[in-house]
């Protein structure tokens, strides 16, 4: 096991809830994925959008469910507060709402930009919780192709988002190119599981794809940063500055 402490800031564990977790059984299969990899965190994230029937008033009990399972059952890990926020929802949450939905006990809400190419909109989103007092973490923008990318996601660095990106896409064949040249860019800041069953897709699982980033040359300086630093002060709503920008 990996002797750093992880924290995943993205991850569907609860159960029966949206598109995550079957069960309560498949969230403690996810939980077991965690600790063989050294995650010691989970910010559960479940859909927060006009398509999954997610309670928001409910989450904190669904989570103490979960994480009582888990110490009962010896599993090192526990499950944080969050929500996957889909930004054509987030300006119809109300405070209370929005308080239950960031990630840990920060400020951060894991924004999950429309389908399509990235757009004007989830900048104005960005400055829309700003405006709350909340800071972005943008969600798997590699998801969202287009020939200025590179620059859409610059921008919403510039106007005060971070980035989180899908850590089993590093290992994949068929993206690991793509998300070697987005890390290179600086566009990049922190890796997730964005995992959503034990029985399939994405595992709980960032030590390898962390150890990939390690070994690309720009990145590796920001290791320690992206792989603790970030993840610690988003949960714990520390101070956290920026420690690198885009290079586009």
């Amino acid at each position: 096991m990996p002797d750093r402490f992880l924290i995943d800031l993205h991850c569907h564990i609860l159960p029966a809830l949206d598109d995550g977790a079957l069960d309560l059984s498949d969230s403690l299969a996810m939980g077991r994925q965690a600790a063989a990899d050294g995650i010691e965190a989970i910010c559960a994230t479940p859909h927060i959008r006009h398509d999954h029937d997610v309670r928001i008033e409910q989450l904190a009990g669904r989570r103490e469910e979960v994480n009582q399972r888990l110490r009962e059952e010896g599993v090192p890990v526990t499950v944080l507060q969050g929500g996957e926020v889909a930004e054509t929802a987030v300006e119809g949450l109300s405070e209370e709402e929005l308080s239950r939905v960031t990630l840990g006990d920060g400020d951060w809400v894991l924004l999950e930009p429309a389908p399509g190419p990235l757009s004007e909109s989830l900048i104005r989103r960005v400055e829309h919780l700003a405006e709350r007092g909340r800071r972005a973490l943008i969600a798997h923008p590699e998801r969202h192709l287009s020939a200025d990318m590179y620059e859409r996601i610059a921008a919403l660095v510039a106007a005060g988002a971070l980035v989180q990106a899908t850590a089993d896409f590093f290992l994949r064949e068929r993206t690991a190119d793509g998300m070697r040249s987005l890390a290179e860019a600086g566009l990049i800041h922190v890796l997730s599981s964005d995992a959503h069953s034990s029985l399939g897709g994405r595992p709980v699982q960032m030590s390898e794809p962390f150890a990939v980033l390690a070994g690309i040359e720009p990145v590796a300086p920001q290791i320690e940063w992206m792989q603790e630093t970030a993840p610690r002060a988003i949960v714990a709503g520390g101070e956290l500055v920026l420690s690198f920008g885009p290079s586009v």
